[in-house]
């Protein structure tokens, strides 16, 4: 895995080091004291990686990233949306806040996704 936080993404590559597997688009949301969520816009596997557990990994890996930095994470994307419903002790659910303020964000800046 590698995160380009300046990119907003966070990569997943395959043990044998071929081009990228799958990737999550993300941002991260600020609030009044700094960092206050990464939000999941996109998650996306290359068809030949489909089915083999990349996805899964990367929510996993994106909501690891979030525990360690003392954040929520806003899954936008529907596929992290369903994959932290099935794992709520991995992803906890956001305060609805910080949900509005993510959507209101994405809204506000459609281009960018």
């Amino acid at each position: 895995m590698r995160d380009d936080r300046e990119r907003g993404l966070l990569e997943a590559y395959p043990p044998e080091g071929a081009p990228v597997a799958g990737r999550i688009a993300y941002f991260v949301l600020d609030g009044p004291a700094g960092p206050a969520a990464l939000v999941a816009v996109h998650t996306v596997v290359e068809p030949e990686h489909g089915g083999r557990g990349p996805a899964g990994a990367l929510v996993r890996e994106f909501c690891t990233i979030s525990e360690r930095e003392g954040v929520a994470v806003v899954p936008l994307c529907p596929y992290a949306a369903r994959w932290a419903g099935r794992h709520p002790q991995e992803a906890p659910p956001a305060p609805a806040p910080l949900i509005a303020a993510a959507e209101a964000e994405l809204r506000n800046d459609p281009d960018r996704w």
